[in-house]
């Protein structure tokens, strides 16, 4: 009876333990939950670094890019940049301009030039394509500076001669700031036309800049926020759904005075051409764009010095009252800070007023006419 007793308790026992294994293994282990929770981190991570990456440029005249239309120049980094002459034949020419084109724009929108004043004065301009825009290559390390050097390459192999007049609209004011920086002995006189102020600039007063930052449109505080402290967010922020994003990306016309919404019919005639502006990629013109203007710069425009000391050309800096993109207390500060630049402030007009035909025309009949 003793070992029929015996074997009884070894069965119960050995149930027993099964039992107690059983609802002890019950479920996944521990260790994996931490392991689903690394996965599911590592994949979040993986999703958040794919939505932050830009899709890869659509470089003119690759396979499956789009067509090249214009003539080009190929530079000593092996990209190319495209160009559109206007006026009188440059051999032919008195006065010789570089132009540069402002954000969400190319070579096609250059100020009013009458055929009539560029024969009555000699004058050639050339207007070229931003790295990144229209048929010009992007250029993945691009600076304020590697655009200072693709103007100069641009001059010299088109051969305007060791000395030429620049002209930059907008955006393309910023880079005339850097012309006057690092390449002013190769001027005639320079013009900067409604440019585009960094809020960031070291030479503004914390109250002013920040004045200006917050006049603009609330989504457009971000954007430029972001572009400023975090431009690895640039392309995320511009193409989600969640936020609005940048006005002048977004096309919004609430941005413009109501002076250049009367001159918006003016560009109807651009719908020939907008597609091609950002045809290699908005990361590669608008959103670089955005991360170089409103970065942090190698310098202070207001610390530059006159680059002509004896009179010998001259710099021009135009602007609206009204301008809601670019704030006029801003720009007063600069000019105040230079006083070697012939200031010129519009009043009833806002950001658009170089496209008035008699203002542009008086725009470069200053530079090339008028001295300090």
């Amino acid at each position: 009876m003793a070992v029929v007793n015996k074997k009884i308790s070894a069965v119960s026992a050995r149930a027993h333990t099964r039992k107690s294994k059983q609802n002890t293994s019950f479920g996944p282990p521990q260790g994996m939950f931490k392991t689903i929770s690394l996965i599911l981190f590592a994949g979040l991570l993986a999703w958040a670094y794919q939505a932050i990456q830009p899709p890869p440029p659509k470089i003119c005249g690759s396979p499956g890019g789009p067509p090249i239309t214009s003539p080009r120049i190929k530079l000593r980094d092996g990209r190319y940049l495209a160009y559109k002459e206007h006026g009188v034949p440059k051999d032919n020419a008195k006065y010789k301009i570089v132009f540069i084109h402002g954000f969400d724009s190319c070579r096609h929108d250059m100020m009013i030039l009458s055929q009539e004043l560029a024969e009555e004065l000699g004058i050639y301009i050339v207007s070229f394509d931003r790295a990144g825009y229209g048929e010009s290559d992007p250029n993945p390390k691009r600076t304020v500076k590697s655009t200072v050097l693709d103007v100069e390459e641009l001059v010299d192999q088109m051969e305007l001669g060791s000395k030429f007049y620049v002209m930059g609209f907008s955006m393309g004011g910023q880079a005339v700031w850097g012309i006057l920086k690092y390449i002013p002995h190769r001027l005639a006189g320079a013009a900067l036309i409604a440019p585009v102020a960094n809020y960031w600039w070291p030479g503004f007063p914390a109250n002013l800049s920040k004045d200006a930052y917050n006049q603009q449109f609330p989504q457009d505080q971000w954007a430029v926020g972001v572009s400023h402290y975090a431009p690895w967010l640039t392309y995320w922020w511009n193409t989600q759904k969640w936020f609005p994003f940048s006005s002048i990306v977004a096309h919004n016309v609430d941005i413009f005075s109501p002076s250049d919404l009367k001159l918006l019919a003016k560009f109807e005639g651009k719908t020939s051409y907008v597609g091609q502006i950002r045809q290699q990629g908005e990361s590669n013109s608008l959103h670089s764009d955005m991360k170089i203007g409103f970065g942090n710069w190698e310098f202070d425009p207001m610390d530059l010095e006159n680059p002509f000391p004896n009179n010998e050309g001259s710099v021009h800096l135009w602007h609206g009252q009204e301008d809601m993109l670019v704030p006029i207390s801003l720009i007063r500060y600069v000019v105040g800070k230079l006083p070697w630049i012939n200031y010129h402030e519009l009043a009833d007009a806002g950001h658009l007023f170089p496209y008035v035909d008699v203002t542009g025309e008086a725009i470069i009949k200053a530079l090339l006419l008028e001295k300090k």
